[in-house]
């Protein structure tokens, strides 16, 4: 067994690094393409979940203009100087913050001094989950070797995934109307409204998240990417991950042994995968342990056929809870 696994991360170790690079490359592509629109408040988001917010409570009164495009993995995306033009020209600009967004500090110091633009984090209030396994087998690997920092680090030493639960979403949704609010006092009474249709959508769904898993006789996932800490405290389970915070990290042979173990002895059915990253070290470990894969989506990003689809925030998270109540049978 050990043997087999120990071949079977060889094997998918260069097409892990070639997934990686297909990523960063369409993270140089053309950024958001969104523009500034008169008699509205313009508000740029850094990814997915904010704009979806953003959009809801905002409505008419908003431009809502998403940095990072469609199918583009928001760890690995940086912005470009059309992303600082089109900021610099907005009354808002709302970032996840907890170390999702590396590059936030440097872009912000890029703004023009003419910029009035407002910045708010959108996890703050959150109790963040600290710890990053990742970071701690690189201190053990690399310890009194010299580092060479060159301001972007992907190191994360708190989970940022706070949207991933309904009960944290609702909190950032709050902070998204205070903003909105704060900037745009004249539309109060609108973004109110929308803000309170939008968190009763948000107080269904973790109504269904905590009827449905408290039923489930299993509480345990194994998943690719650590992208589900909060999920996994607000709702009693318990996660497993393949990857570290950082989902381009590499996981380390022992690991994937102890995993592989873990799998067989919990009886685990399916490994989770993301749809944004390849899935190839999923259906490898999969593979070996003899048991299938399924999404769980971190909804980081809508795919272009998500869009299409009109998917959204609430129809993703309701897709993620019946394949959680399949796996957990």
């Amino acid at each position: 067994m050990r043997n087999k696994t120990a071949s079977s991360i060889r094997n998918f170790t260069a097409a892990m690094l070639l997934a990686a690079l297909v990523l960063v490359a369409a993270a140089c592509g053309s950024g958001s393409g969104g523009k500034i629109v008169e008699g509205k408040t313009n508000v740029v988001t850094t990814f997915y979940p904010l704009y979806y917010l953003a959009s809801e409570i905002g409505g008419d009164k908003v431009n809502a203009v998403n940095l990072v495009p469609a199918g583009v993995e928001p760890h690995d995306w940086s912005p470009k100087s059309q992303d600082l033009d089109l900021a610099s020209k907005a009354q808002l600009f709302l970032y996840n913050g907890a170390g999702l967004e590396g590059w936030t500090d440097n872009f912000l110091k890029g703004l023009s001094k003419k910029s009035e633009l407002v910045t708010a984090e959108m996890s703050k209030g959150i109790t963040l989950i600290k710890g990053n396994p990742e970071e701690e087998h690189e201190e053990e690997e690399h310890e009194g070797e010299e580092h060479d920092d060159h301001g972007q680090s992907h190191d994360l030493d708190v989970d940022p995934h706070t949207w991933v639960s309904p009960k944290s979403i609702m909190k950032m949704a709050e902070n998204v109307k205070n903003s909105l609010v704060e900037v745009d006092p004249a539309n109060k009474a609108s973004y109110e409204d929308n803000y309170a249709a939008l968190h009763a959508k948000l107080e269904a769904l973790d109504q269904q998240y905590q009827t449905e898993l408290s039923k489930t006789a299993k509480k345990d996932i194994v998943t690719s990417h650590q992208a589900f800490g909060y999920l996994a405290r607000d709702y009693g389970l318990r996660q497993t991950a393949v990857m570290g915070l950082s989902p381009d990290a590499e996981p380390r042979a022992q690991d994937l042994l102890q995993i592989a173990k873990f799998v067989k002895e919990n009886d685990i059915r399916y490994i989770f995968f993301e749809e944004l990253v390849s899935p190839t070290l999923a259906n490898t470990l999969a593979s070996e342990a003899k048991v299938d894969t399924m999404v769980l989506n971190p909804i980081e990003g809508l795919t272009p056929e998500q869009e299409k689809r009109g998917d959204d925030y609430i129809t993703l998270m309701e897709a993620n809870l019946q394949n959680l109540i399949k796996a957990l049978q």
